[in-house]
């Protein structure tokens, strides 16, 4: 399904790329993200009305840096540069690029030296996100400054022919409170582009796609009950109807009641036809010893794999080609270095643990999706709030949340306790107001005195956080009775456990997951 318009955006490997892609489609711009290496044809179609550089962890004054095809820039299209895409832009038309003697991260005030444009009603100053060391050191025809920041930097430059400009700061987060408008003014004054793009369109488009990729073949989702999986699953649904067949692999890391559930949700679905496999014994099985949290994501995520073609097998037989999950952007970018030189953080199970003697090719209609989109394609298919708003759950489940070797009997203490916080959320009224709960069992044990018995069992901690879009977030700040109330409940009620602390990291430095 061809757009009318369409705004691409050339991943060199910032974090936040992403990032870009979101704040237009907010705007109802349409875009895609293609890599720096995309050839022109693939960047010059007709609907292209511009092209965002975005930022990136490489020097563009280091031997190999990535860059784009040279043609770009003089292919008339208007361009846009985030950080290390405005050092491309100053590097390719003869302004120097140098190492600053210190970088500059975090909150800055730039400047404003222009007016209308990109510039149009944001005022003489902004407050923006910095994150940088390479900065262009003197501004040279044809490229002119636009703003400076208060460290001295040069902030943003322009062609002065050309609609090219660059930012040295990034837009794209919500610490620089305008840089949506600062986008919206590039797609809008700039490359002409009128909106029109929404989650009712995704839903269209994406229907489509499946269709026309899957043809007659059958195809296995993966289901554990969470929205993303949930969506996934109605989604194929829709598009293909019996052609569906849904999978719950039990593996025994689930949370308290997931088998149950889920049977009761999918129910209600006609296309989704539900077969559940318990596998809980092969899973602790590959499991045993282990205790690196990457290992421990491989192994999940070849044996959730090979269950899964084993079941292809049997599935009514011929005909099951593909395997769809829920894969979402975070836990890509998190994985994998995508379409640019980004760093990998840690392998999600179903990103990053593929084995390659998979012979079912993936489906993953959501993974160019933040999980606020997701949750709106959830609710235009109409899921209820119960699983529109349950909390995310990761793919090798309680495996990354017991720390240290992953054993039926510890993955039951961690059930019940976390099922226990779980429910003093919703009673306090604060599950709604955080976007991811959850309990972390260490393998850390304490002392502890019940009655007038000494005890020595083990430590858990409560995690819960805010975030947007799961790129960064902050602890949220539960009442203090609240976690008051959870902690006397777990270690008076959860056999094992006599410790109950509070994480207050953010992210970063944290990741929302211990593991």
């Amino acid at each position: 399904m061809r757009h009318s318009e369409r705004i691409v955006i050339l991943d060199f490997g910032s974090q936040v790329t992403q990032l870009i892609a979101r704040r237009l489609r907010e705007m109802g711009i349409y875009c895609e993200i293609l890599p720096f290496t995309a050839a022109m044809k693939e960047i010059l179609t007709p609907e292209t009305k511009g092209v965002v550089l975005s930022g990136g962890p490489a020097s563009v004054i280091e031997p190999g840096s990535p860059h784009p095809d040279e043609a770009l820039y003089e292919s008339g299209l208007p361009l846009f540069g985030i950080c290390y895409g405005m050092q491309l832009i100053g590097q390719h038309f003869g302004s120097p690029v140098v190492a600053g003697a210190q970088g500059e991260y975090g909150p800055a005030t730039v400047s404003l030296w222009s007016d209308g444009g990109v510039w149009q009603d944001l005022g003489e100053a902004m407050d923006v996100w910095m994150s940088h060391g390479d900065h262009i050191g003197d501004v040279r025809g044809p490229l002119v400054q636009t703003a400076g920041s208060s460290a001295g930097i040069v902030a943003a430059v322009a062609h002065r022919t050309m609609p090219v400009f660059g930012v040295q700061f990034h837009p794209e987060v919500t610490h620089t409170p305008r840089g949506a408008d600062l986008l919206r003014n590039f797609a809008v004054n700039i490359c002409g582009c009128t909106g029109g793009w929404t989650m009712e369109s995704f839903i269209e488009q994406t229907i489509a796609e499946i269709r026309r990729t899957v043809g007659k073949s059958k195809v296995i989702c993966a289901t554990s009950g969470g929205l993303d999986s949930t969506v996934t699953a109605v989604l194929l649904g829709k598009a293909i109807g019996e052609q569906l067949i849904s999978l719950y692999v039990d593996t025994g890391l689930g949370r308290k009641g997931e088998r149950e559930e889920i049977e009761g949700l999918l129910a209600d679905h006609e296309h989704i036809r539900l077969r559940v496999v318990d596998a809980s014994e092969a899973f602790f099985k590959e499991l045993k010893g282990v205790t690196e949290p990457e290992r421990k994501r491989k192994i999940i995520g070849r044996t959730f794999i090979e269950v899964f073609q084993k079941e292809a097998e049997s599935a009514g037989g011929e005909g099951v080609d593909y395997l769809a999950q829920g894969t979402l952007y975070p836990d890509v970018i998190e994985s994998v270095s995508v379409r640019g030189p980004s760093a990998t953080i840690k392998s999600h199970h179903n990103v990053g643990g593929l084995p390659d003697t998979l012979h079912l090719k993936l489906i993953e209609p959501l993974r160019e999706l933040f999980k606020d989109e997701v949750r709106e394609v959830g609710r235009l298919l109409g899921l209820p709030e119960t699983v529109l708003y349950r909390h995310p759950f990761p793919g090798p489940g309680l495996a990354v949340r017991v720390l240290g070797e992953v054993t039926r009997e510890r993955c039951d203490i961690l059930r019940e306790a976390d099922a226990i916080f779980m429910a003093e959320l919703r009673h306090a009224d604060w599950y709604r107001k955080t976007r991811q709960a959850f309990v972390v069992l260490l393998p850390v044990k304490a002392v502890g005195v019940m009655g007038d018995q000494r005890t020595y069992e083990n430590v858990c901690v409560l995690r819960a956080v805010d975030t947007d879009d799961f790129m960064t977030a902050d602890f949220t700040r539960l009442p203090y009775d609240l976690l008051a109330k959870a902690a006397s409940r777990i270690a008076n009620e959860v056999r094992g456990i006599n410790r109950v602390t509070y994480d207050i990291t953010s992210k970063p430095p944290a990741t929302v997951e211990w593991e």
